[in-house]
């Protein structure tokens, strides 16, 4: 089972992330998934769809590529990193035309073949950064100002 769980996320990265096929969400997850990100809680296939929208909207030549996958029980662990150009609004940020880097971890847990929960751990302060939407500060560190 523990590799039909890690395809079954490799398909979402690929199919939704990549491909933005928004239909494929209905088939792998569940009616009442949650999504825990760092900055939001997402609920339902409509607020993933909704999510992957903007996120593609935003940057529509993004591209994320597995680095690891380990799965145990009903959880599968997905180490990423992804790269696109920001051509559209994200985020209340125009488009800057900037390529992006971004990595990151997420933990899918699945029941019945569906995602029934994810915990999304992207470094949205870094995309921010790159974005040009918060400055760091002198050190880099934790003196960042606000959005301009």
């Amino acid at each position: 089972m523990s590799e039909q769980n890690k395809a079954q996320i490799r398909r979402v990265i690929e199919e939704v992330y990549n491909r933005g096929d928004l239909g494929v969400v209905d088939e792998v997850a569940a009616s009442d998934l949650v999504i825990h990100a760092s900055s939001q809680e997402i609920h339902g296939r409509d607020g993933a769809k909704q999510y992957v929208a903007a996120l593609r909207a935003g940057f529509p030549d993004l591209h994320f590529t597995v680095q690891d996958q380990i799965s145990e029980g009903d959880k599968v662990v997905t180490r990423w990193t992804a790269r696109g150009t920001h051509r559209g609004k994200f985020q209340n940020v125009p488009a800057t035309g900037r390529e992006i880097r971004l990595a990151g971890a997420d933990i899918d847990r699945i029941v019945g073949g569906k995602v029934v929960e994810c915990w999304a751990h992207v470094d949205e302060l870094g995309l921010m950064r790159q974005l040009g939407a918060i400055e760091a500060g002198p050190t880099g560190g934790d003196n960042a100002r606000g959005p301009r």
